[in-house]
């Protein structure tokens, strides 16, 4: 299994390899351009109010997750982005990398994280069901893909304080070794 650690600077070169070699339908589901390598090294330099992590795997990024924080009122919500280059699929590491995720923003104070899926993208609507997410809405027709077609989009939420409140209260917490 790959190692989750803080994405930096460090890590640009093996980001830039990890986007493009990605399917062309995991790279319509990122709001970003990651065919453009300045704006994966970008990500890799940090920025503000944005937590990111890498699952390495002997110097090659396998996985990528990010916590965003969203501003003013809504500063108590996390955007959580997620992708697994198809040689870590199906060996649990994108669940690793969203329950990394979620620790992370509970330790940062974040009570609340949403996804956005595209519908058609089962595998990642199982993995964050499974992990509690549900849904919140669904956009139609609310983004357009790298050939121009109009897609849903749903918005899957987790109240992350709500769950790790219910887990202290049962013991969980403690044996799980969560935050309290």
């Amino acid at each position: 299994m790959a190692d989750v650690v803080p994405l930096t600077e460090a890590h640009g070169d093996a980001l830039v390899r990890f986007t493009a070699e990605l399917p062309e339908g995991d790279r319509t589901s990122i709001r970003e351009d990651v065919a453009d390598a300045a704006v994966v090294r970008g990500w890799a330099a940090g920025s503000p109010g944005v937590h990111r992590w890498a699952a390495v795997d002997g110097g090659r990024v396998l996985g990528y997750v990010a916590v965003l924080r969203l501003p003013g009122w809504s500063d108590h919500v996390g955007e959580v982005r997620l992708v697994v280059a198809p040689a870590g699929r199906g060996a649990g590491l994108g669940r690793q990398l969203a329950r990394h995720a979620m620790v992370q923003a509970l330790e940062a104070g974040l009570t609340k994280l949403v996804v956005e899926v595209v519908p058609d993208q089962a595998a990642a609507l199982a993995l964050f069901t499974g992990l509690g997410f549900t849904g919140e809405a669904l956009l139609v027709d609310h983004i357009r893909d790298r050939d121009g077609r109009l897609r849903d989009l749903m918005v899957l939420a987790h109240h992350v304080g709500d769950t790790w409140a219910g887990m202290r209260a049962v013991g969980l917490a403690d044996t799980l070794g969560t935050p309290s």
